[in-house]
């Protein structure tokens, strides 16, 4: 459900950039409360790739409780949320506007707005932020190696370090996952959505229950977890340097050879690890940034 431009319109649909502050503010809420908890789940089972769920959630309630469900919050996780969803929205309506003119059906419109919007925010703002992150959530293993620095002593380090490139470590696996994460979303959402239209035997024009637009964005946010291999090598990209649990780590990572190394160590199994709080953080996000995106672009819409 893309703004559509009237007849002539052309340039920049300015609209979107509207939606993308308002969902920005959402954002603050959705990785605040049930997010951030999950994404701290996911990568601590990505970056521990022996350990349970079970295991998992209770190393990271040993690092402070409810508060180590929150590492990396402030400020990287508000940075990175107050920007990339104004990012993935602006880029991504503006795709999926411009090619359904062209007569491409919803999902396929879906899949190449997602994709555009998913690498445009990874290499906007993304690449910075997830691996401050990620140094946030597993600084603990350099820890445990007797070494005992800041999140900021580490962001330090790296830059002066390599500089631009070192923070922005990983950038090129953020933007295949998020090409594909929410290419993955946004294109199953729809055609979820046109699934479901059918099934209730709706005309073209006809619009769904909000009940049935939310499981469409379940659905859509679900499925795109396919790609699990990619976020567990993007933190094991970004995860602190080498340590002994590591230590056959190659020393310069690439997707290819941190993609073979997990596979050697953990093998298929470790390529998924923390898939599940995925699905959960996967579901949560897409209905935040479809289903509720298109109510947000419709009262935009309306306000013209």
């Amino acid at each position: 459900m893309a703004i559509q431009r009237e007849p002539g319109q052309k340039g920049v649909n300015w609209s979107n950039i509207a939606i993308g502050a308002i969902m920005n503010m959402v954002l603050y809420c959705l990785v605040t409360t049930l997010g951030q908890p999950l994404e701290v789940l996911k990568t601590q089972m990505a970056a521990n790739r022996s350990q349970t769920m079970v295991q998992a959630t209770k190393a990271v309630w040993a690092r402070g409780g409810v508060a180590g469900f929150f590492q990396g919050l402030i400020p990287w996780a508000w940075i990175e949320a107050s920007t990339k969803g104004g990012v993935l929205l602006f880029t991504a309506s503006e795709i999926e506007s411009a090619v359904m003119t062209m007569g491409i059906s919803p999902a396929a419109a879906g899949l190449m707005g997602g994709m555009g919007g998913g690498i445009a925010q990874a290499y906007a703002t993304m690449g910075f932020t997830t691996c401050m992150k990620t140094v946030e959530i597993t600084r603990h293993k350099e820890a445990a190696s007797g070494v005992q620095r800041s999140t900021f002593q580490v962001f330090m380090d790296i830059y002066r370090k390599d500089g631009i490139r070192g923070i922005n470590k990983g950038v090129n696996a953020v933007a295949v996952r998020q090409c594909t994460n929410w290419g993955s979303r946004m294109g199953f959402a729809r055609l979820a959505e046109t699934m479901i239209s059918n099934m209730r035997g709706k005309g073209e024009h006809e619009k769904l229950s909000a009940a049935d637009k939310i499981l469409s964005s379940s659905i859509g946010g679900a499925l795109a977890t396919w790609n699990q291999p990619i976020e567990v090598v993007r933190v094991e990209m970004q995860s602190m340097a080498k340590t002994t649990a590591n230590a056959n780590r190659p020393e310069k990572l690439t997707i290819l050879n941190t993609l073979r190394f997990i596979y050697k160590e953990n093998g298929i199994k470790g390529l998924y690890r923390g898939v599940t709080p995925r699905i959960a953080l996967g579901i949560w996000q897409t209905i935040c940034m479809v289903s509720f995106a298109d109510y947000v672009k419709i009262w935009v819409k309306g306000r013209q």
